[in-house]
């Protein structure tokens, strides 16, 4: 049996009790350094066999036929499964639906001979070692009788509809507010423009992988590449038909995911089909060319108008996007309704509608919608301020909304204000002047740009666990993920700040489909859910070694409510006499105590607000227009998301976000072959990212302002609200230097160079 416990990263000797607020180091920055954290292909099996993918070359149609028998011959070769010798899967599609399906039937892995896109995995060779299965997968043929097949966006927008089913977290857009037509009709100053964003994919340093570990009483223990154990466990269950007590997922540590480990990725079932097939160990780990052959952040064109009369105030706001989908599900994301949110206007029309096209469904990534949907609305704003002849900063204050336009509903907080007012100092906005191409230096035109970002503050339910133990230390657990986002060392100040216990003495433990129930780590909500969690376990646990104090020292504590005692150090005493005091360990009796507490979101209370997070992104670019080279040389990003728990995980957080908001805005972009109806751009040599020297100063700024109605910490997430808006404050910086505007990402030199 192999179902020991992880490593639990454990803060290093002298860390100190670092309440929550203040900066604290990662707590699994040791482990991380040093090699000791192992990650999804890192977990070695006595018996391990290697599985590698092959993967289709046409993107609709369907398999007559393979020829297997050179793979099959080739030294050290255990299996070549494909759809006629896999193992036994479920039929219906429901049962293949994860915890974040959207509405539609979801892609099988090899469960019939159907093409559904390019690169669809159409068979498994699993050998001895990898390098023999990976010879023995270029040997696989496969004969396909290819159909039409329709992959490009615009070609397909008179087909555009509106969506179906359901996907949690999805809104759709609001009816017609006022007479929108009709204001734009009459408006004294108006814009209208398309915005196009191509293809991105998420390329997070970890390639997916599953080591499925068969154990001796036919337990799966698996350890994958997800940011939710329970739902991959969820999967495999149904997927397979197989009791949850016989597959345990494990996740202990993440090498990224931004949204690409929300929902399972194939080589799961694969390494699980080869398992049960095999009766033996299997890993299956993606290449880098792998990595494009499943979800993507969708291809979007949207088309704004705004409207304003001759003081800047909006009249009339007319959003609608043209979104991707696959052909088997509705993948939807909430692109448009930010229009209807962010400013305050009498006159508003939002639409959202789906184009079918011969690809893998796409998936969340970071920030998703809003990456795309504030982009189009703030680079709208911005030309409009030109339209006006009103600074880009006044024109959204004049526009400011003091409650939720959509539906009249108050802020749970928004400090907005004090983000543009704060930014806008720290950047120097007040010099900036009016026109475009006013200062150049050298070959270079300088620009600045700004925009406003939100994102929703979520919170969901879930479990946490607190256990006390005679050695004094107190360890924490929940089904959560740390996807790199900090979550080990957050919870462990959480914990720590609880029982005032310095950081060395608490464990929290996360990553294994056995602990407490929690949501899949997404849409920057685990802070203010498992975060609360675990402070409710630990103030339940706290409440129970109170009632042992009680029968341990009833002379001092027989009459002491909660509120009358104080845990510090290892120790229980009366706030009002420290002199009465009992030592943690002594109440335990030699025996460790522990306490489940569950998190119901208090949905009474939050419906009656918004929650969101806001941000205030200000860019300064260089361009040569010569080259149609752009240097963003410095960024300041105002941020409101609540009390901040540990501000150098924060600032890390924001600072990621920026940095891939440059990325998208100058670099990132999937390039696809229409005729074949693939994706070209197979590997980071041409999947252009961000890297160092595209990169300069970024300063953030965190305006706090604890919003008890998100969660009792008073803390919102901050993950997604870095990147939004970004993209467009440097499409904004860089009309304001060049006086060029341009309506595409990415902004590549041929966009903005001179003609």
């Amino acid at each position: 049996m192999n179902r020991a416990p992880h490593l639990m990263p454990r803060a290093d000797a002298g860390t100190g009790s670092r309440p929550t607020g203040a900066p604290a180091t990662r707590v699994d920055g040791r482990a991380k350094v040093t090699g000791q954290a192992r990650y999804a292909a890192d977990w070695p099996a006595d018996d391990l066999a290697y599985g590698v993918v092959v993967n289709s070359t046409i993107a609709r149609g369907r398999i007559v036929g393979f020829d297997l028998a050179a793979a099959q011959a080739a030294p050290g070769v255990l299996a070549v499964l494909t759809h006629d010798n896999r193992p036994h899967m479920r039929r219906w599609g429901m049962q293949y639906k994860d915890m974040t399906a959207p509405g539609g039937k979801p892609f099988r892995p090899l469960y019939d001979a159907r093409i559904h896109y390019s690169g669809q995995p159409v068979a498994l060779v699993v050998a001895e070692t990898f390098e023999a299965a990976r010879h023995a997968a270029g040997l696989v043929v496969v004969h396909y009788e290819a159909e039409p097949h329709q992959t490009e966006l615009q070609a397909g927008l008179s087909r555009a509809r509106e969506p179906r089913g359901f996907k949690a977290g999805f809104s759709p857009p609001p009816d017609d507010k006022g007479e929108p037509e009709r204001a734009l009709a009459q408006a004294l100053f108006r814009v209208e423009a398309d915005y196009y964003h191509g293809t991105e994919h998420h390329n997070p340093m970890e390639l997916f992988a599953s080591t499925v570990i068969r154990e001796a009483d036919g337990h799966l223990l698996i350890y994958d590449k997800t940011q939710g154990s329970q739902n991959s466990r969820w999967y495999v269950s149904h997927v397979f038909g197989l009791p949850k007590e016989r597959v345990t997922v494990r996740n202990p540590f993440v090498g990224g995911a931004f949204g690409s480990g929300l929902r399972p990725q194939y080589q799961l079932p694969l390494a699980v089909m080869a398992a049960l097939h095999l009766e033996r160990s299997v890993r299956v780990v993606m290449t880098r060319q792998q990595m494009f052959t499943f979800g993507h952040r969708p291809e979007t064109l949207q088309r704004v108008k705004l409207a304003a009369d001759a003081d800047g105030r909006l009249q009339a706001i007319w959003h609608e996007a043209f979104a991707e989908t696959s052909r088997l599900e509705d993948y939807v994301e909430v692109v448009v309704n930010w229009s209807g949110q962010l400013y305050a206007c009498p006159n508003v029309h939002l639409g959202y509608r789906l184009v079918e096209l011969d690809h893998y469904t796409p998936m969340d990534m970071r920030a998703p919608g809003a990456a795309h949907g504030t982009h189009a609305l703030e680079v709208a704003m911005d030309e409009l301020s030109y339209e006006l002849g009103i600074d880009p900063l006044e024109l959204r204050l004049r526009n400011y909304a003091e409650r939720n336009p959509a539906d009249d509903k108050p802020y749970s907080s928004k400090p907005l204000r004090e983000c543009y007012a704060r930014g806008a100092e720290r950047f120097g906005w007040h010099a900036r002047p009016l026109q475009p191409r006013a200062r150049r230096e050298g070959r270079e035109w300088v620009g600045w740009g700004m925009a406003t970002g939100q994102w929703d503050a979520m919170q969901m339910f879930a479990r946490a666990r607190a256990r006390f133990g005679p050695d004094g230390r107190l360890v924490v657990s929940s089904a959560a993920t740390d996807i790199g986002t900090g979550t080990y060392t957050v919870m462990t100040q959480i914990a720590a700040e609880a029982f005032g216990l310095p950081m060395e003495q608490v464990s929290f433990v996360l990553g294994d489909s056995t602990l407490p129930v929690a949501p899949i780590e997404g849409g920057s909500s685990h802070v203010a859910t498992v975060g609360s969690a675990v402070a409710g376990a630990c103030e339940k646990l706290q409440r129970k070694l109170l009632r042992l104090a009680r029968r341990h020292d009833p002379q001092a504590f027989a009459r002491a409510r909660f509120e009358d005692v104080a845990f510090n150090e290892g120790q229980l005493s009366l706030r009002n006499d420290p002199g009465k005091v009992v030592a943690l360990a002594d109440l335990v009796a030699g025996e460790a105590v522990e306490e489940t507490y569950l998190l119901l979101p208090n949905l009474l209370r939050q419906r009656k607000y918004v929650r969101a997070t806001h941000s205030a992104v200000f860019v300064e670019v260089r361009v040569d227009e010569e080259l149609g080279t752009v240097r963003v040389t410095r960024v300041v990003s105002a941020v409101d998301a609540g009390r901040i728990i540990n501000p150098l995980t924060a600032r890390s957080q924001v600072i990621g976000g920026v940095i891939w908001g440059l990325s998208a805005a100058l670099h990132e972009h999937t390039e696809a072959d229409h005729r074949l109806g693939r994706f070209m751009t197979r590997d980071l040599a041409q999947y252009h990212v961000a890297v160092n020297a595209d990169v300069h100063d970024i300063d953030v700024i965190f305006v706090e302002e604890p919003d008890t109605v998100v969660s009792r910490l008073g803390a919102k997430g901050v993950g997604e609200i870095g990147l939004v808006s970004v993209a467009a404050a440097v499409c904004n910086a860089i009309y304001h230097a060049t006086g060029r505007r341009v309506r595409s990402t990415p902004m590549t030199p041929d966009k903005v160079m001179r003609p």
